[in-house]
């Protein structure tokens, strides 16, 4: 089985920096697969692919060196099973808000005795390898959510949870959920960024977050070593916008809206 480049990035204390793709494209999966980036993620929570949208462009990722990713749409043990069993290194488990919701989540994606998983690796041991059932355990990611006031208030004991290497961030339901709006820059929220990087550290769990490259070394700079600094829709669009602008002669605006990540 093949190391995964990812938790090898965990593991020498050095950022990963990944994309985003939310359009049910295998093609789109191929080509940012090949850039460089060190995880691509397929977003099954709010983008616009189906399962089997999701395993060609796992298989278009699979070209190229970055971890194949997931969010799956939410914490059940079905779709984390089936996108394991599809290819996916690692897995994103949206909104999860207490030590017990983690330990789910953890259990769903890991073999027995660490976990409840069902063994059936139908894609991914031709894949990775007829050792991959012995060692998928201590490969693959399992990474849970921390998106909420909640979730900040239960940060310890979701650290604490056996087997967490790494949470995310969702830095825009956190800000709604802390009653501001999306894309925010009050300073209480950075505070809690701020917070949530020092228990990661205090704990020895990897800090991920969604950013932007305006605000990834800022991120970076707060102790955060996993980071999502673009999406498929969101970089297509703003090249597009920048370019119709020039084409026009134009002043190029800050008109990205939609397509967010």
């Amino acid at each position: 089985m093949r190391e995964n480049p990812l938790r090898s990035k965990f593991e020498a204390y050095e950022p990963a920096i990944g994309a985003w793709l939310s359009t049910p494209s295998s093609i789109s999966a191929e080509v940012v697969g090949r850039v460089g980036f060190d995880y691509v993620c397929i977003d099954m929570q709010h983008g616009l692919m189906g399962y089997t949208d999701a395993l060609a462009m796992l298989q278009g990722i699979n070209l190229g060196s970055s971890t194949a990713t997931v969010r799956v749409p939410w914490n059940e043990p079905g779709i984390i099973g089936r996108m394991l069993d599809s290819g996916a290194m690692a897995i994103i488990v949206p909104m999860v808000n207490t030590a017990e919701e983690c330990a789910a989540a953890m259990s769903y994606g890991l073999y027995a005795p660490e976990g409840s998983r069902s063994t059936g690796p139908t894609r991914v041991m031709p894949l990775e390898g007829s050792d991959y059932v012995d060692r998928a355990n201590e490969q693959v990611a399992i990474i849970p959510m921390v998106e909420t006031v909640e979730a900040v208030d239960n940060i310890d004991a979701i650290l604490q949870t056996p087997g967490v290497e790494a949470i995310y961030v969702g830095p825009n339901d956190l800000a709604i959920s802390m009653g501001l709006g999306r894309d925010s820059a009050d300073q209480s929220f950075l505070d809690v960024l701020d917070h949530i990087a020092e228990k990661c550290e205090e704990h020895g769990v990897v800090p991920g977050i969604h950013a932007a490259p305006s605000t990834v070394q800022d991120r970076i700079a707060r102790g955060y070593r996993m980071l999502t600094v673009n999406s498929d829709l969101t970089a297509m669009r703003t090249g597009l916008v920048g370019d119709l602008a020039t084409g026009r002669g134009e002043a190029v605006e800050d008109r990205a809206g939609g397509g967010g990540y």
